[in-house]
Parts: C-alpha cells; sequence; structure tokens
C-alpha cells in the first residue's frame, strides 16, 4: 500500500517516478515464530533494548535475524552478540591506539601478515559490494562481522603484536590504522555510532569531517593476493594443527615447540608467521615422522610435532580416562538402542546403519585410548 501510496503522489507532486528499486522486509515475529503484538506480550520495549543493549547492538540483533525474502524472527540475543560485537571493536581500537611506535626494521611476519590482509580487505569489500548490489543486507553484515572478527582480531592482530612492553614498528602500525579506518567505513551501514565516534579517533580530523563522507575506494584482489589469501588459509591449518597438538598432550601454550615437515615444506615463505603463531623455537623438513611426534595433515602435506618429555603424563591419563569413560557410557547407550527389538523393527535402515556406525566408531576410539593408557602408563 505505501508504495503505491509513494508512486502515485510522485507523479501527482513531482510528475515522475520516485524510485527505482523497492526492498521489502519481512514481518517481525518472536523466536517461536509468532508475529508480535501486544495481547501476547512477546513485543520487546526498543528504548529498553537500546538502553540495555546500546543503539548499534540492537541494530546488529535485528539484522543478523532478517534474511532476504523472510520474516524477521527476532531474539533478544543477538541482541545480545551486537553488543559483544561493539566491545570487540572498541577493545581492538584501545589495544591498537595503545601501541607505541618505532622506526626499527619491519619483520618478516608483520610484512605477510600486511600484504595478506591488504588482499582480505580488497576481496571482502568486493563480495560485500555484490551482496548490496543484490540487497543481501544481513549476509552482507555476517561477511563484515566474520572479517573484523575472525580475520582481523584473531589472526591479523596476533601476528603483528609486538611483545609485552615493546613498541610496534611504523610501517606496520601505520597500515593497520589504514585497515581499521576501511573497516569502520565497511561496519558504518550497520554500526553508525560506534564507528563514527572511532574514525573521529583514529586519525585527527576537522570538526566539519564525518566518516559518512568518507567513501571507500578498494581495488579487487590481484591474482597473486588471491593466492596468497589461499596460502594463509593452509598457514592458519598449520597452526591449528599445532595448536590441537598442545591440546590433546596438555602442553602448556608457553613451551615452544619444534614442527617437522614431512618430505617437504610448501610452506617455507610463511616461516616466521607460522613460528610466531604457533609459538615454536625450529621449523625443519624430516624424512619421515618421528617416533615420538603427533602427526597431522594439512591438504596433502603431513606434519609431526615432537613432543617426547614434554607430556604431563599425570594429566594426560587423566583427561584419556575421562574421554574413555564418557565414550563407553556413550557406546552402552548405543548397545541398549540397537538390542531394543522394537526400535529395531521400526526404525528406518538409514537410522539403523547410522547407529551401527556410531558403534563401530566409538569401539574403534575405545580401543585406541586404551591402548594409549596402556602406554601412558608404562612411562
Amino acid at each position: 500500500f505505501w508504495v503505491a501510496r509513494m508512486i502515485m503522489a510522485g507523479y501527482e507532486y513531482r510528475g515522475k517516478f520516485p524510485f527505482k528499486h523497492v526492498y521489502f522486509t519481512g514481518i517481525v515475529r518472536d523466536k517461536l515464530g509468532r508475529k508480535m503484538s501486544k495481547s501476547l506480550g512477546n513485543s520487546p520495549d526498543p528504548i529498553m533494548l537500546i538502553e540495555k543493549y546500546g543503539a548499534d547492538g540492537v541494530r546488529m540483533g535485528m539484522m543478523l535475524s532478517a534474511p532476504a525474502g523472510n520474516d524477521i524472527l527476532f531474539d533478544e540475543t543477538l541482541c545480545e552478540q551486537g553488543r559483544n560485537f561493539n566491545n570487540k571493536i572498541w577493545n581492538a581500537f584501545r589495544l591498537v591506539q595503545g601501541w607505541e611506535t618505532t622506526e626499527t626494521e619491519q619483520p618478516e611476519a608483520s610484512r605477510i601478515a600486511v600484504e595478506w590482509f591488504d588482499a582480505k580487505l580488497k576481496a571482502v569489500n568486493k563480495e560485500m559490494d555484490e551482496q548490496f548490489k543484490s540487497y543481501r543486507i544481513s549476509e552482507a553484515l555476517m561477511t563484515v562481522y566474520r572479517l573484523f572478527w575472525d580475520e582481523f582480531s584473531s589472526w591479523y592482530l596476533e601476528m603483528i603484536k609486538p611483545e609485552y612492553g615493546k613498541p610496534i614498528d611504523k610501517v606496520t602500525y601505520d597500515a593497520t590504522l589504514r585497515f581499521f579506518n576501511s573497516l569502520l567505513k565497511m561496519l558504518h551501514p550497520f554500526m553508525p555510532f560506534i564507528t563514527e565516534e572511532l574514525w573521529q579517533h583514529i586519525y585527527d580530523r576537522k570538526n566539519s569531517e564525518s566518516i559518512m563522507r568518507d567513501e571507500l575506494k578498494l581495488p579487487a584482489p590481484t591474482k597473486d593476493e588471491e593466492r596468497l589469501i589461499e596460502d594463509i588459509e593452509q598457514v592458519k591449518a598449520i597452526v591449528g594443527g599445532v595448536r590441537t597438538v598442545r591440546n590433546q598432550k596438555n602442553i602448556a601454550p608457553k613451551v615452544e615447540l619444534e614442527l617437522n615437515a614431512i618430505g617437504q615444506n610448501n610452506y617455507e615463505a610463511y616461516n616466521s608467521v607460522i613460528r610466531k603463531m604457533a609459538n615454536l623455537k625450529t621449523i625443519e623438513v624430516v624424512a619421515e615422522k618421528p617416533s615420538d611426534a603427533s602427526g597431522f595433515m594439512v591438504g596433502t602435506d603431513s606434519f609431526a610435532v615432537p613432543v617426547g618429555d614434554l607430556i604431563d603424563v599425570a594429566a594426560e591419563i587423566e583427561k584419556q580416562e575421562k574421554e574413555l569413560n564418557h565414550l563407553e557410557g556413550f557406546l552402552a547407550g548405543i548397545k541398549k538402542k540397537l538390542s531394543n527389538e522394537n526400535f529395531v523393527s521400526h526404525a528406518p535402515a538409514a537410522v539403523i546403519e547410522r547407529e551401527r556406525k556410531k558403534q563401530s566408531d566409538s569401539e574403534e576410539k575405545i580401543a585406541a585410548l586404551k591402548a594409549s593408557l596402556e602406554e601412558l602408563r608404562k612411562k
């Protein structure tokens, strides 16, 4: 109705069609799918939501629950997620602003990090442009959300972060401010208040300046930059593999480890990043996996982390015993279900097959854990 009314008013008062594109939002419903109404008492007070989560938090919560073409299933926990994201942006800003700079040479890991994030920023900006053109607003929000939270905060800042109490080189710092400035502009359509505030403080601005007038212009990534992005994804997987070994073997994060590349190291160019992010002493190419090492695969490449005497045997035994008890209880439940004639005779074949697969997988894991515990108890 309102669209038709505005079209008629445009012709009546301006003599022309008032717009070319119309974006229809769905009906706002509660998380159970019910239409919001006073009688049901399921309509939240927006002022109270803003006071509790902030205007940007509420905006983000609404957009996270509003996929294009569907009704909006409003869930207050998404506003809480929006507030947490506000805090993430603010804390990242405080971290960067708190660094002191020096004119020292840029570390190799920082150089790679800057080149990678510059390429990643271009790629994500291109992706968001396409999402905006097709009115996939909530997808665009999730794209920049992941870029800031996962890539910028969790990886880039960790790659460049100086040792505690030490300054950062000016080349890396200036690049980081430039990236932060671009991220704020990408976030601004969704979170206008915090982005305007931080944009005003990230550089010296004139009173008349606003983020709303600061257009973001980034070129598309080159083929070399796209390859760099792909390589860093593999680097992340290598770092993740080392971290998994640490967790599995109860090795403290502060303990420096060694990493062996079996046969060849296709990511030698990124050794500085891998060493820093995984806290490694060395990365060496070896012909075969050492007997005291825990191995993992990244694509078709094999890696191993020699653990030797680094394992806390008592803690590892305790951990594996807990896991064994859990698996034995889980297996008992599956066996009980499969021994129930009523279940077996009425359940679809696919369901029964899935339960039998769970049983065989559990039995294999239990056997492996028992063998591992036997070896540990010999030490």
